[in-house]
């Protein structure tokens, strides 16, 4: 019998129960099947469809230019390559920001033909209506405070956040009105252990840190940067456990080599 067959999908309420009896929560990355597939068996949490995509898969240097039909195309990949973890899915930029209608629209779409379990969006008391309007829909709320990619062009580069009081109180109340709309849980991206520890006992619902220390409830990371895909990018938050460009590079090398020496397909390979 599977692992996969034993235990049971992992829900909102399972990350929420989670933090109740102390156990941290593992996130990560995935954009496509193969990847999902690797990472669900890996026993991680959770996995989120990011935005992320548009620097990770298509080359852009931002996370702006992706569209909601690519999350929604991403998500479906991930979906039918996961059978434990939970799935939230990033909205996009442009899809939420204008106005509560819109953003209920786009949340439905992605959920209706995704399947996926949760949204995430980035910001706080700017776009709590359109938090409220979805939740109060019935579709699960993970919210983003810190440093928020989607803001890029406002903040003008991606260091850390909240190092100034004033953020830092904001954040922190942003922190407990997302919690009082209904997230889940709320993403802290790039900001001081310390602030991060404060919110994260402050608040009920989980908090998942990437670059925000080790005391958040959970960690998320790039799944591409964690395995060491992305060669050059070594922020000061990132572990890398392998270094598979290096590895991938090499295989090709040798198969390049191996198809003009003739050594590849050998006889065991031919039919």
């Amino acid at each position: 019998m599977s692992v996969h067959s034993e235990i049971k999908k992992i829900t909102t309420e399972t990350l929420k129960k989670m933090k109740g009896n102390g156990t941290k929560i593992s996130m990560l990355t995935a954009y496509d099947f193969t990847s999902a597939k690797m990472i669900d068996a890996g026993g991680v949490d959770a996995i989120l469809v990011g935005d992320s995509a548009a620097n990770v898969m298509a080359g852009f240097e931002t996370t702006l230019p992706i569209t909601l039909d690519h999350m929604i195309y991403h998500a479906q990949s991930v979906v039918r390559g996961t059978q434990r973890a939970l799935i939230v899915v990033d909205m996009p930029f442009g899809s939420y920001q204008s106005d509560p209608k819109r953003a209920l629209k786009s949340a439905v779409k992605i959920m209706k033909e995704t399947q996926a379990s949760a949204l995430k969006l980035e910001g706080g008391k700017e776009i709590a209506k359109c938090i409220k309007k979805i939740i109060d829909a019935g579709i699960p709320v993970m919210g983003h405070l810190g440093l928020t990619p989607q803001s890029i062009n406002q903040f003008g580069s991606y260091k850390i956040r909240a190092k100034a009081e004033e953020e830092a109180n904001k954040l922190i109340e942003d922190a407990l009105l997302l919690e009082k709309l209904g997230c889940f849980a709320i993403v802290l991206e790039k900001i001081p252990a310390a602030l991060a520890k404060k919110v994260t006992e402050r608040l009920s619902i989980p908090t998942i840190g990437i670059g925000a220390g080790v005391e958040c409830d959970g960690q998320v990371l790039v799944y591409q940067d964690m395995v060491g895909m992305n060669k050059g990018f070594a922020p000061k938050f990132l572990r890398q456990y392998l270094d598979l460009h290096t590895e991938i590079t090499n295989a090709v090398s040798q198969y390049v080599q191996d198809v003009k020496t003739k050594n590849f397909p050998n006889e065991n390979e031919s039919y």
